[in-house]
């Protein structure tokens, strides 16, 4: 990862001297890219799909007519194709050429699972099998190689935007490391400026410390910087505070750090927010308008008489292979907190073995944890494990979307260590999230921090279209069986 970094940094330094004028895209305009993309080619391969099946239907011909007679529904296959898409829209993902090869034939699977169910349940020869099954292949197929083009534009350097950032602090130096660890690049960071005359001339995890914010707008013309990150925490210098509105009247984006930290990982800051920050995003903004919390609560009651259902189904191999490995009880019940901090009871699939706490002190599971048995790390795996909490979502207790539901125990003692831990309860728990598929097991205070910091990311931004988003993504964890 070094080297890459180091390789990075020299092409992109020869580059500035080649490409003056660049195009410097946002998030938000790549996404949009990426949408546009992949909702052209889905309209590519309905197009072609149409003509495949007309042409293997005897009954019917290519034509305006023939598109006429097919049922609306079939029109409908680019939405699920795109929602059946949505894990792809993470940027790091987007780039990353592995993710995207596994993320669109995950989409792949689903999509054909999800069609062979409703036709399994259909009457004969009401639904088409050539027309839907050559669809999914072309949407397959034509979005892989429309994001092998995104990932060969987006590693270019000349669509990549110029970063320096203002503060060589904590904030600054936690900013770099994050950045370090982002492979491509989101975007090129030139370096840091800082006031303290001791930090000028050093490097911060390699990126050089340029000047002072007294030569500001000379660095940002002689290195053609496009985005400026604000990465001090308290008080600005009055001088320093106007050099950073002389160049957003130049027209270049001011970023805060906090935000830009968001951005690039999913994740709050937890240890660079100042209180009123705190007051602002998760009291203020987290006072969802009741339409949310009404569409979430149906959702809650869809989703969980469904997975009550599924759950139904798998019900006695599950208790039989439990009882073959461990033995008997197949469930167990443990307390937790919910919203509010209220109090209630989780029902699981018992993972680990009878004396996992045998000392009654609480621990939270760890990776290769040696209390977890032989099929219960395979129920974990598939977070099978979790599907009896169907019936507290149906009981209101849970919801399907949330931050992990936490032990009385566990949450007194992280509150002790960890600041705003407690801001997590302000919503229900939820049997996926945000942090859960984000993040594996944590075993260290460390880990905690991290969790909590995607936890504190959903509660800022949930809506309903994180939620189904998140969803969506659990399909794709538990039919890779990378349950955590």
């Amino acid at each position: 990862m070094e080297h890459g970094y180091r390789s990075w940094k020299q092409v992109m330094a020869s580059d500035s001297k080649t490409h003056p004028n660049r195009i410097h895209l946002r998030p938000s305009e790549q996404r949009a890219i990426l949408f546009l993309g992949d909702l052209m080619v889905t309209i590519i391969a309905i197009v072609i799909a149409l003509y495949y099946w007309a042409y293997l239907d005897p009954r019917f011909k290519f034509s305006l007519a023939f598109a006429f007679q097919v049922p609306g529904w079939f029109y409908l296959l680019p939405l699920g194709w795109l929602l059946l898409l949505v894990d792809l829209y993470d940027l790091h993902r987007a780039s990353n050429l592995r993710d995207t090869t596994r993320g669109i034939a995950v989409a792949t699977l689903v999509g054909f699972l999800v069609y062979a169910v409703i036709y399994l349940f259909s009457q004969p020869g009401s639904l088409p099998r050539q027309g839907v099954g050559a669809f999914f292949v072309l949407a397959a197929i034509l979005t892989l190689l429309w994001r092998l083009l995104y990932i060969r534009l987006y590693t270019d350097p000349a669509f990549m935007r110029r970063v320096l950032i203002v503060g060589a602090g904590n904030a600054g130096t936690t900013l770099v490391i994050a950045y370090r660890k982002l492979w491509p690049p989101p975007f090129f960071l030139v370096g840091l400026i800082d006031d303290d005359p001791s930090k000028v001339g050093s490097e911060i995890e390699g990126y050089p410390v340029l000047s002072n914010s007294e030569k500001l707008l000379e660095l940002i013309d002689e290195q053609g910087i496009s985005d400026l990150i604000v990465a001090i925490n308290g008080e600005i210098q009055g001088s320093t505070f106007q050099k950073i509105l002389d160049v957003q009247e130049k027209g270049l984006e001011i970023i805060r750090m906090q935000t830009i930290y968001e951005e690039l990982l999913g994740r709050v800051p937890i240890q660079h927010l100042e209180s009123d920050w705190i007051i602002r995003s998760f009291v203020d903004e987290t006072r969802m308008h009741g339409i949310y919390e009404v569409g979430k609560r149906i959702l809650d009651i869809i989703g969980s008489l469904v997975g009550i259902g599924i759950l139904a189904l798998f019900l006695p191999f599950i208790a039989i292979l439990t009882f073959l490995d461990s033995g008997f009880p197949i469930f167990y019940k443990q307390l937790r907190l919910g919203k509010g901090a209220k109090p209630y009871s989780i029902i699981k699939f018992r993972t680990m073995r009878k004396d996992a706490e045998s000392d009654g002190r609480a621990r939270p599971a760890s990776k290769n944890d040696p209390r977890i048995t032989r099929f219960g790390n395979l129920l974990r795996k598939g977070r099978i494990d979790e599907m009896p909490q169907f019936l507290n979502v149906l009981r209101g207790d849970m919801s399907i979307v949330g931050p992990r539901s936490e032990r009385p125990e566990l949450v007194e003692m992280y509150q002790k260590q960890i600041p705003f831990y407690r801001a997590r309860l302000l919503v229900k728990p939820g049997i996926t999230g945000w942090a859960q598929i984000n993040f594996g097991y944590v075993s260290t205070v460390e880990d905690t921090i991290i969790k909590l910091e995607y936890d504190l990311y959903y509660i800022k931004h949930r809506s309903l279209i994180t939620d189904i988003s998140i969803m969506l993504r659990t399909i794709g964890t538990v039919l890779g069986f990378r349950g955590r």
